[in-house]
């Protein structure tokens, strides 16, 4: 590799420093999710140096000692193998992925993203549909909605039930972790928690359009004290999300902010599954009147 190539590589290095990975990616997490995936992610590169480092040390040694013109090196031409070598090249890999595949099991099992997060606090239910190119979020225990923001208490577990209107997106909240995808037709299941007061950047990251790059909505922590403020200021200004007005919000549209809503059609999300099935006319859907914040 030639000097002017490091040159390139560490120059793009040096402008990566500024994509903000520190501020909205799992390397900074806001939750236990995230958490778990940054220590495994810094378990899987220590485990793939104990391949790389030898590798890197060996190299320049080899080309040093057999270079061009060195006459005081041993000359083997007999030789065949070498019990030691072969123990070193085949069982150190085996070992480190026999590690790292033991490590991705435990944690696919122990990140489960339908596993719920053990609390002593109820976890809040939340029912998300993608659209074209938004995200709307319905709190059916609170009756309110919001499009492009998600509220969240601080420290109280969240279960996602997720499904799509249109074709099938991924729904991410790299600090609080995990992805998973939505489709329509279908109901996925997404178990979070954030640990950390703080706005963060949640968005899609499956491809579907010429909105694709601003589907993206921010996840507002908070206290439970200003969570229950936020609900019931919902639910007393915000006009209800009835059919009329969820076929406007479900056209291809970039939204320049976000829009709540202070009540929520009767079983919205179960209706907007069916009607990829033929099951239910999602016309007869009407908004229950505003009611009184409850589990």
């Amino acid at each position: 590799m030639s000097l002017s190539t490091y040159c390139l590589l560490i120059a793009i290095s040096l402008l990566l420093t500024s994509c903000g990975i520190n501020e909205h990616g799992f390397l900074a997490p806001a939750g236990p999710i995230a958490q778990s995936q940054r220590e495994h992610f810094f378990f899987i590169i220590g485990w793939t140096l104990v391949v790389i480092v030898p590798l890197f040390v060996a190299l320049p040694i080899v080309l040093w000692k057999y270079r061009l013109g060195k006459t005081s090196s041993a000359y083997r031409p007999d030789w065949a193998s070498s019990w030691i070598l072969e123990v070193l090249i085949w069982g150190i890999p085996f070992i480190v992925v026999g590690v790292l595949s033991w490590q991705l099991w435990h944690l696919s099992h122990e990140l489960d993203p339908y596993k719920p997060i053990q609390s002593d606090k109820p976890a809040l239910d939340i029912q998300v549909v993608s659209l074209d190119w938004k995200w709307l979020f319905i709190y059916p225990n609170q009756g309110v909605a919001a499009v492009d923001e998600l509220v969240l208490p601080v420290d109280r577990p969240v279960r996602f039930r997720l499904t799509s209107d249109t074709v099938m997106q991924s729904f991410m909240i790299p600090r609080l972790g995990s992805q998973i995808y939505t489709m329509p037709g279908m109901v996925t299941e997404l178990n979070l928690l954030a640990d950390h007061i703080g706005n963060y950047r949640g968005m899609n990251t499956q491809y579907n359009g010429e909105g694709f790059s601003k589907q993206k909505f921010t996840a507002r922590v908070m206290e439970p004290s200003a969570f229950d403020e936020w609900v019931q200021r919902m639910q007393q200004s915000r006009p209800p999300l009835d059919w009329t007005a969820y076929e406007q919000l479900a056209k291809r549209s970039v939204l320049s902010s976000p829009i709540t809503f202070g009540a929520v059609p009767e079983k919205l999300f179960d209706r907007v599954v069916s009607k990829f099935k033929g099951a239910v006319n999602p016309g007869s859907v009407s908004a229950r009147p505003t009611h009184e914040q409850g589990e």
